[in-house]
């Protein structure tokens, strides 16, 4: 297929490639295994769906109701471009009996309409507003996945992991933020087997840009009096700039920052407890300790709840490394890195956002393979350790005092018991970092 997004290749014929695809689904359930001519899209899909513990025979749960949902809906960013988005689909999805659907960028449908027969089916599946439909929630499905790759796509009967769901066939494209390039949703059509076609696709992704393109109109520039600044590389404490005062966080209200500003949508009490602490029997109440207190350092306004969300506008180092290196500005992006994001956290988001952010740089600089790039990751306390990147430094730049450090990294590898801390995750003695564990003994436990 010419492309991996389509579900269907011109002339494929939807009946014989449905009734493969159950087949290949009934495989993959059973033994584990992909087979063809499941698409490397979907294959990869499914794996996350079985690893995020999702069954074949599961459904979406209604996370948002009532009250809750009209104000979480009306808060949020996508809600401003709604007319335009129904303009552009509207006619489409109630003319072809379709659906159209707006989701956030956890995967929660926020508006779900179009033809009324069609809005009674999808809702004995919970394909309705306010129910989850992430990947990680039901498996694969096209505003879901689509949100998890940030990619447009396609799902195509049977590519659906979930069984109940094999019946439809949908297309959706990601939203993205105009000013940070975070994706805040994404645009969906919903419906029979003829959305299996290159041109919904390509519709829903028209429909995304043009999204873009007006929120862009509708945001302007903030002032930089009006942004918040966040410094979290290289340091266990972030320091906050916000209305002139100069906040140093502790290391738990770093952390529901970092969280908080990566999620400008907001996040739900559970959502937090399940970012932030790797102990499950934490209560609710601990946490809620934690943010009240952080309320009173931030001051009025500054922390809303239901979902928990900053009102202020928080720009961070990390977020900007993260901007350069989509951009592919590898220089600028290894320039702005000092240091692991928050490097004592344990938290298991921040470990995920840290670890994301320092192998996402590494990649950038082992494949353009700049000498002076690659010495200066070496160098650095991070950096000292990280084989990889020793390696292609050495391809680079064989000099004597280059081989001499790889050579010895490479036998503490093959030494009997070795163990390495995982990337992103070594820090050296001086002042401001803990001492590193060497490459040999693992930290007690």
């Amino acid at each position: 297929m010419s492309d991996s997004w389509l579900a269907l290749e011109p002339g494929a014929d939807p009946v014989e490639r449905a009734r493969t695809l159950r087949r290949a689904h009934e495989t993959f359930t059973e033994a584990g295994t992909v087979p063809r001519p499941v698409r490397a899209v979907v294959a990869e899909s499914w794996r996350r769906s079985v690893r995020a513990g999702v069954g074949p025979d599961g459904t979406a749960s209604v996370e948002l109701t009532d009250e809750d949902l009209g104000a979480y809906r009306a808060e949020h960013p996508l809600a401003r471009v709604m007319p335009l988005v129904r303009e552009l689909l509207g006619t489409f999805a109630a003319d072809g009996e379709h659906l159209l659907a707006v989701c956030d960028s956890h995967g929660r449908l926020l508006w779900v309409e179009g033809h009324p027969a069609t809005r009674r089916r999808a809702g004995r599946m919970n394909f309705v507003p306010g129910a989850r439909w992430a990947e990680s929630a039901v498996g694969t499905n096209a505003p879901g996945t689509a949100v998890a790759v940030g990619r447009p796509v396609q799902v195509f009967t049977a590519e659906h992991f979930i069984r109940r769901v094999q019946p439809w066939t949908c297309a959706a494209a990601p939203v993205r933020d105009p000013r940070t390039g975070r994706v805040l949703g994404a645009v969906d059509i919903t419906g029979g087997d003829g959305l299996a076609h290159p041109h919904s696709l390509g519709f829903v992704q028209a429909v995304a840009r043009a999204a873009e393109s007006q929120l862009a109109l509708l945001t302007p520039e903030r002032s930089g009096a009006e942004a918040a600044e966040l410094t979290t590389l290289g340091r266990d404490e972030a320091l906050l700039r916000a209305d002139g005062r100069r906040i140093r966080l502790s290391r738990r209200h770093s952390e529901i920052v970092v969280l908080l500003a990566h999620h400008p949508e907001g996040l739900t009490g559970d959502e937090l407890l399940c970012a932030l602490y790797e102990d499950e029997t934490v209560p609710p109440v601990t946490l809620r300790a934690e943010l009240a207190r952080l309320r009173g350092l931030l001051g009025p306004g500054r922390l809303a709840s239901r979902p928990y969300r900053l009102t202020l506008a928080v720009d961070s180092d990390a977020a900007v490394v993260e901007r350069r290196l989509r951009a592919g500005a590898v220089t600028a992006a290894a320039a702005g890195y000092t240091g692991p994001l928050l490097p004592g956290s344990r938290a298991p988001a921040v470990v995920r956002l840290r670890r994301r952010l320092t192998d996402g740089l590494r990649a950038a600089l082992i494949a353009c393979g700049d000498s002076d790039l690659l010495a200066d990751w070496a160098h650095a306390p991070w950096g000292e350790d990280d084989l990889d990147v020793w390696r292609a430094l050495a391809a680079v730049r064989p000099t004597a005092s280059t081989s001499s450090r790889l050579a010895a990294l490479e036998a503490e590898l093959t030494a009997p018991n070795a163990w390495r801390p995982p990337t992103g995750e070594r820090h050296s003695g001086r002042p401001g970092w803990r001492p590193r564990a060497t490459s040999l003994q693992r930290p007690a436990s």
